[in-house]
């Protein structure tokens, strides 16, 4: 069996993910090669070495360009802060490599054009990690949409809500400077939410949007450790949004509102949907990924109400990769479908979904919102 050598750049939260999908994807996703986890980059470099050792990786550096440099490597994971996206994507589609790239994209439309032209150019398989689309739930929603279980639609409600930073003490992490990442809320989860929407009902086309930083300023970094933080006495500008609401317009006529926060007290990882049409609605909720929610407006009034649809069942897509029905998966899964579905491209020579144009045109979505906000009038995504 052919094996492809995967090089991946940034080994912190994202960087477990993703290493234990590399290693479940050999063992239970059917995609035809092997993948080899041969070189992991992050800093500091007794901290990337430790993280290769634990998360079976063979090689360790401190510098991502001695990934992207290497004949040997086929496929690149991106999964540094978003100011370094730009750079290392290039760099790597230069390099002739295959490449995922954690959401969103980039840090601003220009540089998400630049990665887009970059992976044209050098003609790689490319995505763009919207990892959620890959639950089994969320597959079925599409499906039963598309065969026009729901009629005509006219609402999608979907939130993203999180509490991890609602504490004025939590300090000033990466994820709070737009320096490094662009934008807060809106980037981190809103890109999610509002990816989502266009998954599952296609292209959103005008939006209004407002965002607020309910915190100004946060202690400096003392120490980071794993998926924790401690803060110094001295403070810091947050330079990013906490939160966002947005109302939107589809192009098969719709009407959406989303709404990403990470001061939602209460919610560790909300990310939720509701779809109402002529003949019936669907929601989920990714703190409950195994069961899709359906109401049939077609039944009598007297049967009518929410079924609850357990999506274990062989057939069910990805999940007859694991366990016999009834036995759920769970939030890591959905990175396993994603790396699969990406390799089989791969194998094939295939486009991938979604892929940096994708990136891009979600790029223009937080851009419109943010453009929304400032300005306060709609704007129209082109």
């Amino acid at each position: 069996m052919k094996t492809l050598r995967v090089g991946m750049i940034g080994s912190g939260f994202m960087g477990r993910a993703h290493s234990n999908a590399l290693h479940s994807a050999n063992m239970f996703m059917n995609m035809g090669v092997k993948l080899e986890p041969t070189i992991v980059s992050g800093l500091p470099k007794a901290e990337v070495k430790s993280f290769a050792k634990q998360f079976g990786w063979l090689e360790a550096t401190d510098n991502w360009k001695d990934i992207v440099k290497r004949d040997d490597i086929d496929i690149v994971f991106v999964l540094t802060p978003g100011n370094l996206h730009c750079e290392n994507v290039v760099a790597a589609c230069n390099a002739g490599k295959h490449v995922i790239c954690e959401k969103p994209l980039a840090n601003t439309v220009a540089e998400a054009q630049k990665m887009v032209a970059a992976a044209k150019k050098n003609k790689v398989i490319n995505m763009i990690g919207f990892t959620y689309r890959r639950l089994a739930a969320v597959n079925l929603a599409k499906k039963m949409i598309e065969k026009g279980k729901l009629g005509e639609i006219y609402h999608y409600r979907g939130l993203y809500l999180q509490d991890w930073i609602a504490d004025p003490e939590f300090p000033l992490v990466w994820r709070l400077q737009k320096k490094l990442t662009g934008s807060g809320a809106l980037g981190d989860i809103g890109a999610h939410t509002m990816d989502m929407a266009e998954n599952l009902l296609g292209p959103i086309t005008e939006v209004c949007g407002m965002v607020k930083t309910f915190i100004t300023e946060r202690p400096l970094m003392a120490e980071s450790t794993g998926l924790s933080a401690k803060g110094a006495k001295k403070k810091g500008k947050v330079t990013v949004d906490d939160a966002a609401i947005i109302i939107g317009k589809f192009k098969n006529g719709a009407l959406g509102t989303w709404e990403a926060s990470r001061f939602a007290v209460g919610n560790r990882n909300g990310h939720t949907f509701e779809i109402n049409g002529s003949k019936g609605s669907l929601k989920f909720d990714l703190q409950d990924l195994n069961r899709l929610h359906y109401w049939d407006n077609t039944k009598p009034q007297a049967e009518q109400g929410w079924t609850n649809i357990l999506v274990t069942e062989p057939v069910h897509e990805y999940v007859n990769n694991w366990w016999p029905p009834g036995h759920i998966i769970g939030w890591e899964h959905s990175f396993v479908h994603q790396l699969a579905d990406f390799v089989k491209c791969v194998v094939k020579k295939k486009p991938a979904t979604p892929d940096f144009a994708h990136g891009l045109h979600n790029q223009k979505l937080l851009d419109g919102v943010l453009t929304s906000s400032k300005t306060k009038r709609w704007v129209r995504i082109r």
